[in-house]
């Protein structure tokens, strides 16, 4: 990868958005981390160095997604690739309110929708860029609880092949990660921070029986931006330990009792 790219991580104060953005940074990118949660975006982007920049952006608002463009573009001469991770847990199943669900879908669908939109003429004058959406596991199979978030990634999965084949002319391709499980800001919390619980609880549901490690998605990610991925758009990338090539009964003792 060349080091003169410039890449934009929305969502890059997070753990996974960090790692995803040091990926594309030892690629040899410029980055701009694009987020709500200044201090830690502004600490990570000065441990990039004069390479890394955090502009305070809210996905869903069009003026910040302006700005941010604007400000990247000043800095560093333009835009070559899209991370759009930011998104909103917001969930409460099937109760959840109109406004949750607007509220939901306008950061996690639009607020990429509109970024991706937005930055396209500037990717094209640069002779055409990579985008990457985030799915998920989420997006493919029912979970207890979820409604919002399961809804709006798989409905990224439906925009992520459409932006493919209108940005095509561009040459800008379009793809999308779907990660299972990842050591992540959720996760983290949930587990009180200890990796080995989250390991004990969700490995049984991976074929490699161990959560995702977010560096591991951020690899990924860089590699779909990279010239090694030229040929691949409009597609769908499962970073997930196996987490989809497994139905329940691969972890369940009781299967095997059948026959006893």
């Amino acid at each position: 990868m060349s080091n003169n790219k410039v890449a934009i991580v929305s969502g890059g104060s997070t753990m996974i958005g960090q790692k995803v953005a040091l990926a594309l940074h030892n690629d040899g990118c410029k980055i701009v981390i694009a987020d709500i949660n200044s201090e830690d975006g502004e600490t990570f982007a000065k441990e990039l160095g004069e390479d890394g920049i955090f502009i305070k952006t809210d996905i869903t608002v069009d003026s910040d997604i302006d700005n941010c463009i604007e400000q990247a573009t000043t800095a560093f001469g333009g835009v070559d690739y899209l991370v759009n991770i930011a998104a909103t847990y917001l969930d409460n199943g099937i109760e959840s309110t109109r406004e949750e669900w607007l509220s939901a879908l306008n950061t996690n669908v639009v607020g990429g929708a509109m970024f991706t939109e937005k930055i396209a003429s500037h990717m094209q004058k640069r002779g055409g860029g990579s985008v990457v959406f985030f799915g998920g596991i989420s997006a493919k199979i029912a979970q207890p609880g979820r409604m919002l978030y399961a809804v709006s990634k798989a409905a990224i999965l439906g925009m992520t092949r459409n932006m493919a084949l209108q940005l095509a002319p561009m040459k800008i391709r379009a793809n999308s990660v779907s990660p299972g499980w990842v050591w992540s800001n959720p996760i983290r919390d949930f587990s009180g921070n200890d990796r080995a619980k989250a390991d004990e609880i969700g490995g049984p549901m991976h074929m490699l029986n161990r959560i995702v490690d977010p560096e591991e998605v951020g690899n990924t990610v860089a590699f779909l931006c990279s010239d090694k991925a030229s040929a691949i758009t409009g597609t769908d990338i499962p970073v997930d330990c196996g987490y989809m090539g497994m139905g329940p009964e691969q972890a369940s003792d009781k299967v095997s009792k059948l026959a006893e």
